[in-house]
């Protein structure tokens, strides 16, 4: 049975490349379709969506109605001169920064949507 724990433990921690990996092998050497070699995979726990994601991309999608507050905003957040900061919320949908924290997307976000602008988190 201790076998078995362990095969289990190793597929719960397999990485994405690694289930695919398994499914091609499943249906090459096995003939079994990777749809279902992906059902069994996740199937055995939640290891990998477990995993939270631990950095963030903050997307303007529009500046809304106050365009000028959220041009103050992008350039006091950003650093960015006014230019290049009017250039970021006229070419929006666009990502404001990439690769922050959690809370720093977060606060991105809200500083961003008192201004007046729709962002997203991805």
């Amino acid at each position: 049975m201790a076998d078995l724990k362990q095969f289990a433990e190793q597929l719960v921690n397999l990485t994405v490349k690694e289930v695919n990996e398994l499914a091609t092998i499943l249906k090459d050497e096995y003939g079994i379709e990777p749809a279902a070699a992906a059902v069994v995979v996740s199937g055995g726990g939640d290891g990998a969506a477990a995993a939270e994601q631990s950095e963030f991309t903050v997307v303007l999608k529009e500046a809304g109605a106050s365009k000028l507050a959220v041009v103050k905003a992008v350039k006091e957040l950003t650093g960015l001169g006014l230019k290049e900061a009017k250039d970021m919320v006229d070419s929006a949908p666009t990502n404001v920064k990439e690769g922050v924290s959690k809370d720093e997307a977060e606060g991105l976000k809200k500083s961003l949507e008192e201004a007046g602008a729709v962002v997203e988190l991805k």
